[in-house]
């Protein structure tokens, strides 16, 4: 069996081994040599078979076409196949071969080139009788042109036919004799318009004027006709040669728009179409008139008779455009639904390019296209009479006509619609898209020298004054055209663009910016005065001087700061919630160009949060700081000293670990938050892009969070954008403050309320200063009087001050306050800096420095004196610099400011708020919450890019925080005398 199943393999193999021996699978190459119709020559045609040339047969040449043969000259036509022809030679007698090519004949008047009989001007050649029956010779009948027949030949000069009407009403013959005016073969009347006409076209951008061979053929005939005869074709060809011509006028008469105009002046008498002043019976409404403030009429008198609505049963968001379509010929083609490319010269699904008629969608649709596709796609331009639908019921479908604002037209040399001033404007009503044909100079077959593309078509909508049912007034299209000097169509390209845009007039919500910023910058300043009021009673400093003003300015920046905050984020707020929330349109948003005021806010209020910022940065890192160690020796020590030939004992020294073990814990805290910043960042962006709250920025009414690939999606509104980002960050940051407050502090972990609990614990109480003669005191005397013990008593310690069998914490008695703000005399801090002073001298001049000293022996010394001095005046050991101890009133704590200045004995004001975190990161979450918001805003409005601006703001804090921790660390080295190796 295995033999069996193996021999008919080895078979198979051994063949295609052989086949491949033998060259029989091997593999060939075929090739044939190019040829063209041109090559082939007189005496050859080209075979569209073998795609080649071939040899025409005896008395014959290659046909016109190069694709057949035919007889030469002299020569009738024997017999045809389709395939091949034969020829024979006409006899003498009858020299000239008849139209068909099959017969020979007698000419009456001659022979012509091509061998066949010719006749003279206003005749017909006859060769057959009426039956078929061929004539021995041919005859040459005359046309008679005169009344009453008035016939002429035919274009092929078959048959007499009668002539044109334009001949016939100009001269009652079919002669256009002088001094009637024959032009694009009819026959006009002098007088009736100037003989010579403009048959230019201006190209102003490139500065260039083209003699135009359309205009040069057809101008003055179209003209004509459409004057003398009411040809309505040839009147919608002058208005479409007007078009070309941008609808530019001057004291020029005789170009199309001036013709155009003097047959609109000189048919007043007709009447108007559709009772429509600006819209001459037979002419083509290229024109709103020229009246001064005429387009504020136009587009600001009334409102669209059909409002617009986002939600509900009336919803409305359909704009349904209808174009009537004329060739450059002048002839109507069809009406149009505007929508699918038509207008839309970039290519794009159907899908995306119906996006552009959806009410309140901002559409823009960029592209740059290839000279030579349009020169293709174009041969001839289409112009087009743009309708707006407006259907109130089922049935009554009314078409408003858009105006066009054509920011190329000139009006005596001035570019009249490029102005702001909106009374200048002259609006049109047709527009051409590709204009491939009037930049054709030599011939109407010829390559154009010049062509212009509609670069820019923007269709705008506004939206009426204080209106709550969504009315709006006549949308306006704006077009701008780029002249384009033919060179290499192959390699030139032109960018073009299709944009709608909804606007609104936005002078109110300004005005009401202005004044919220006006009145908010007063409080702010007021605000602002009181806090440097306060930090110089603080300082204990009376006078004003520069030092005061740089102080004010830079606490005004974090106020005004704070300002621009509030109403940047309150405007975003209002755009993004009655914006898409809405149900009849009453607000729309501001356009790119109007946003620039928001974002300069925006940047206003992230510089002056960023110099608020970095001075509370500066100020928490000069915080005067000591630690005071309420430690003292509970046996002697073990060595003695010998003195005066006595030996003593000295007391056990105190450890220092507790101090150490403080000052460490101190410095973990410097840069703890309320907030969890990594939370923040990722959670953020999770929900901006994630879960899709971006969406909620684009300039439509969609209130969607989840857009399909497949449709349209606009560009972003930076408001929006703004508003979206500022809220989730704040949202976010509120709910952690929330959670972390209420939950995560009492149940988990409470840093700043654990560090006054080690002090406790520790016997070390904190002295912190931020101001000259103001900070903060954490009172951690132990109410065991010692802290430097074993484990057993530490124990034994804390179980007696669960079970209330020991004093309070507090620093008076019967009262457990730990910290207090301070305000401490002159004097006091005077001595402070005393004792510091030699600490000092060795960061100064060199010849202040004592250079026997020993810098360790300095430092512990003045450590020891510190620690001393401090404890005495906590103990009230000096009467000179006693304290108090008061609460603060309400509307000090309100004002952040202390009505009583401390003159005679300091001021330890209760303080169960634990406000010394204000000298922490812990005690300034709102500016870095403010700040850390407005940073990743302005990134975000400066890149358009979520995640860039996360990650920036993200390395942002970790910068931030290493610069607090390494300098915070230094600060606290220089200040509380700790040994920096000791600092983990």
């Amino acid at each position: 069996m295995a033999t069996g199943t193996l021999q008919p393999q080895l078979i198979s193999g051994y063949f295609f081994v052989i086949l491949i021996k033998s060259n029989l699978l091997s593999c060939q190459q075929f090739s044939i040599s190019f040829t063209q119709p041109v090559d082939c020559g007189t005496g050859s045609y080209f075979d569209i078979s073998s795609l080649s040339c071939a040899k025409c047969g005896a008395n014959q040449i290659s046909g016109k076409s190069g694709l057949t043969c035919e007889c030469q000259t002299g020569f009738k036509m024997l017999s045809s196949n389709g395939a091949s022809i034969t020829c024979q030679k006409c006899p003498d007698s009858k020299p000239g071969v008849t139209q068909d090519g099959y017969e020979c004949i007698q000419c009456p008047s001659g022979v012509g080139e091509d061998g066949k009989c010719q006749c003279p001007a206003g005749s017909i050649l006859v060769e057959r009788n009426v039956n078929g029956s061929l004539l021995q010779e041919a005859v040459c009948e005359a046309c008679i042109g005169t009344e009453p027949d008035l016939s002429a030949p035919d274009v092929n000069s078959n048959r007499c036919v009668r002539c044109r009407d334009s001949f016939i009403n100009t001269s009652q013959s079919c002669v256009c004799g002088s001094p009637n005016i024959l032009a694009g073969g009819m026959c006009f009347a002098p007088e009736k318009l100037p003989a010579a006409v403009v048959a230019t076209v201006t190209f102003a951008q490139l500065g260039l004027t083209v003699p135009s061979a359309w205009l040069s053929s057809f101008l003055y005939s179209s003209a004509a006709a459409c004057l003398s005869f009411t040809n309505l074709t040839a009147c919608q060809a002058l208005g479409n040669m007007c078009v070309l011509n941008m609808h530019s006028t001057s004291s020029i008469g005789n170009d199309a728009c001036g013709l155009y105009n003097t047959i609109y002046r000189a048919t007043a008498a007709q009447g108007n179409n559709q009772n429509i002043p600006y819209w001459r019976t037979n002419l083509p409404w290229l024109y709103y008139g020229d009246q001064p403030g005429l387009a504020s009429r136009v587009l600001q008198s009334e409102p669209l008779p059909v409002p617009f609505s986002f939600k509900g049963t009336n919803k409305n968001t359909n704009i349904e455009l209808l174009a009537a379509v004329y060739t450059a010929q002048g002839e109507f083609i069809r009406w149009e639904s505007v929508g699918g490319g038509n207008l839309q010269l970039c290519p794009d699904t159907v899908t995306r390019q119906q996006a552009a008629y959806t009410f309140g969608t901002a559409y823009k649709q960029d592209c740059v296209l290839s000279v030579s596709d349009l020169l293709a796609g174009q041969p001839e331009p289409l112009f087009y009479d743009v309708f707006l639908v407006q259907q109130k019921t089922v049935g009554d479908r009314r078409l408003l006509a858009v105006p066009v604002l054509n920011l190329n037209l000139q009006f005596n040399g001035q570019f009249v619609n490029q102005v702001s001033n909106l009374n200048s404007w002259y609006l049109t009503r047709r527009l051409v898209l590709i204009d491939t044909l009037s930049g054709r100079e030599k011939s109407l077959s010829s390559t154009p020298r010049v062509i212009r593309v509609a670069s820019n078509l923007k269709i705008r909508f506004q939206l009426v004054p204080n209106t709550q049912k969504g009315e709006v007034y006549p949308p306006l299209m704006s077009v701008s055209y780029s002249d384009i000097l033919i060179t290499d169509p192959a390699k030139q390209t032109v960018t073009v663009s299709f944009s709608v845009e909804y606007e609104m007039d936005q002078n109110e919500a300004r005005v009401k910016t202005d004044i919220a910023l006006g009145v908010l910058g007063g409080v702010a300043v007021v605000y602002s005065l009181l806090k440097t009021a306060s930090w110089k009673r603080r300082i204990s400093s009376p006078l004003i001087d520069v030092q005061t003003i740089l102080k004010f300015l830079l606490i005004y920046a974090g106020d005004l700061a704070n300002v621009f905050f509030v109403i940047t984020v309150g405007t975003g707020l209002y755009w993004l919630i009655f914006y898409k929330a809405q149900q009849f349109v009453s607000v729309l948003l501001p356009l790119p160009t109007q946003e620039e005021r928001f974002v300069t806010y925006v940047g206003c209020a992230f510089a002056l949060k960023a110099v608020h910022f970095l001075h509370k940065l500066f100020v928490q890192l000069s915080v005067d700081i000591f630690f005071i160690d309420w430690e003292r020796p509970r046996g002697k020590s073990s060595k003695s000293v010998e003195a005066t030939g006595e030996g003593k004992t000295p007391a056990a020294p105190v450890s220092i670990w507790r101090t150490y073990f403080v000052a460490n814990e101190w410095n973990e805290i410097q840069t703890v938050r309320k907030i969890s910043p990594t939370f923040q960042v990722m959670a953020v962006l999770f929900f901006l892009e994630v879960v899709g709250f971006s969406s909620l920025a684009l300039r439509d009414n969609s209130s969607e969070l989840r857009r399909s690939a497949e449709v349209y999606s606009p560009a972003y509104s930076r408001i929006l954008r703004y508003g979206v980002a500022s809220t989730m960050w704040l949202c976010i940051g509120f709910l952690q403050l929330i959670f972390f407050s209420v939950f995560h502090e009492r149940f988990v972990e409470d840093k700043i309320r654990q560090f006054v609990d080690l002090c406790s614990i520790s016997n070390i109480s904190v002295l912190l200063l931020s101001h000259q003669c103001f900070g903060y005191y954490i009172h951690g005397r132990s109410v065991h009087g010692h802290a430097d013990t074993n484990m057993e008593e530490m124990n034994s310690n804390l179980k007696r001050e669960a079970e209330n069998l020991c004093g309070q914490r507090g620093l008076l008695p019967n009262s457990d306050i730990q910290t207090f703000q301070i305000s401490i005399t002159s004097r006091l801090r005077a001595q402070y800096d005393r004792i510091l002073e030699p600490l000092s001298r060795r960061h100064g001049p060199s010849r202040l420095v004592d250079a026997s000293a020993n810098p360790f022996e300095q430092s512990t010394k003045a450590y020891h004196t510190m620690n001393r001095f401090l404890g005495s005046v906590i103990d009230h050991a000096h009467r000179e610099m006693d304290y108090i101890v008061k609460d603060k009133l309400l509307f000090e704590r309100i004002i952040g400011m202390e009505f009583i200045e401390p003159m005679d004995k300091s001021i330890f004001y209760n303080d169960d708020s634990y406000s010394f975190a204000n000298v922490l990161f812990y005690g300034n979450e709102a500016t870095l919450l403010i700040f850390d918001t407005l940073f990743f805003c302005v990134v975000d409005l400066g890149s358009q890019n979520f995640v860039l601006a996360t990650v920036l703001t993200y390395l942002q804090q970790l910068i931030f925080r290493l610069i607090r921790n390494v300098l915070g660390r230094r600060n606290l080295v220089t200040k509380t005398l700790v040994d920096k190796r000791f600092l983990i």
